[in-house]
């Protein structure tokens, strides 16, 4: 599974706190930036990084995060309940989870969103339609919170994914709010997350998702050079050493919590 990025200052920059210091990038592009990415089981995606307007800066939406990669190169990790499930990835950005699902998954119904921004949902949706000719997938805009039938249609989620979207604790509450509203009842959650913020901030969304009905089914510390995994510890010695949180992610599995095992 390769991916290649076409290089701009910042990315050179994030290409060489890799090299020199074993950094690994929280982020792999930057706003307009081409990406590409070979996945394991045959196509090739092509994406742009999208730009917001200024005034949604905040949103950190202009990069290709290594967490949405992460998700690409364990797409088969993700179980797809039936066929002509409906997958929803949250956060998208650039979209290459909610992509890659879609074309490993023709059968599947797929929608790409995020944030009503002009300027990044153009991008995602000309991504989707370069990369998902059978047209599976579109792309949606979508503010958490609010009401889900108009944006993402009348029936809920089998599958909802997203990646790093954890990072800001003024966010969990919308969060929250949205799955509780977008998935099926027997439905999963799938979510990777940086350690970039800390661990406390993901362990205060866990907190808040519980507290609302969900359960955590998995929750499992992975580094992202595959070499090894473990099980979550919001406590874990080392949390202030960014070298070694940006070695992992970690990799969430929610469900409701009134679904049996």
């Amino acid at each position: 599974m390769a991916s290649t990025p076409i290089e701009d200052p910042e990315d050179i920059l994030c290409g060489s706190l890799q090299s020199l210091y074993n950094y690994e990038p929280i982020t792999l592009t930057s706003a307009g930036a081409a990406f590409v990415y070979k996945t394991s089981f045959g196509p090739t995606i092509y994406l742009q990084t999208p730009d917001t307007e200024a005034s949604n800066w905040a949103l950190h939406a202009s990069s290709i995060w290594n967490s949405s990669r992460f998700i690409a190169d364990h797409i088969d990790s993700i179980p797809i309940p039936h066929e002509h499930a409906r997958i929803l990835e949250l956060g998208a950005g650039a979209g290459l989870p909610g992509i890659t699902l879609a074309l490993r998954r023709p059968d599947a119904e797929v929608v790409v969103s995020d944030y009503p921004d002009a300027k990044l949902i153009q991008t995602l949706t000309e991504n989707v339609e370069r990369n998902v000719p059978q047209g599976n997938a579109r792309a949606a805009a979508y503010g958490w919170g609010t009401d889900t039938k108009v944006a993402l249609g009348q029936r809920k989620f089998d599958v909802v994914v997203a990646a790093d979207t954890l990072w800001n604790s003024e966010f969990h509450a919308l969060l929250v709010r949205t799955l509780d509203m977008v998935l099926e009842d027997a439905g999963k959650v799938y979510l990777v997350a940086g350690l970039h913020t800390g661990r406390y901030t993901l362990d205060a969304f866990f907190k808040a998702v519980t507290k609302a009905g969900f359960a955590v089914e998995s929750a499992d510390e992975m580094r992202v050079d595959g070499g090894e995994t473990r099980k979550w510890d919001a406590t874990r010695p080392g949390a202030d050493d960014d070298r070694e949180r940006r070695r992992w992610v970690v990799w969430v599995v929610l469900k409701r919590s009134s679904i049996l095992p």
